[in-house]
């Protein structure tokens, strides 16, 4: 795996979590038990703290970054999709962030919450609990998210960044 250090500032990996060798952690990031980041994210806390969560999948091409002034906060048992980009921003426990996505400075993604794909939530949102926020620029609809569909996908990538951990082999 990809982890680099900047100044005197480390990622902080536990131990549990699966970080893909294709994958690129730089400086303030801290990974939770079980969490995994896989092939072509980047993760880059260069300018500021970002944190992960525990059991939270950061999936392929998907790039995560903070500022000095506004770190990047992704919680527990949240899944963030393919070529995802969030920045600057609170994504709750339990959220789903769909591929594609762009998530912007200060929004707040609500517990539960689901950005649907290709959504782009733009700076100051807000994401109430369990709500969907769907479009360009995206809008924000009441109706429950599926908190079924996201258990679902967490508990699969829980299991295959433990899969990873002990199968993946490089053969070339």
């Amino acid at each position: 795996m990809a982890l680099y250090a900047l100044d005197d500032v480390a990622p902080t990996i536990h131990p549990e979590a699966f970080v893909h060798p294709d994958a690129t952690v730089i400086g303030d990031v801290t990974l939770g038990a079980e969490a995994s980041v896989w092939p072509r994210a980047v993760l880059r806390g260069d300018y500021g703290p970002i944190e992960i969560g525990a059991r939270t999948s950061i999936q392929d091409g998907s790039v995560i970054h903070a500022t000095r002034e506004l770190p990047t906060f992704i919680g527990s048992d949240a899944v963030v999709g393919h070529l995802v980009h969030i920045e600057c921003c609170v994504v709750e426990d339990h959220a789903l962030v769909g591929s594609g996505s762009i998530v912007l400075h200060r929004c707040r993604v609500g517990n539960g919450a689901i950005i649907a794909a290709a959504a782009l939530v733009p700076n100051d949102t807000e994401v109430p609990p369990r709500a969907m926020a769907l479009g360009v620029p995206a809008t924000i609809r009441p109706e429950r998210a599926d908190q079924e569909l996201i258990a679902r996908t967490v508990a699969n990538y829980v299991d295959n960044g433990r899969r990873y951990r002990s199968e993946l082999r490089r053969i070339d």
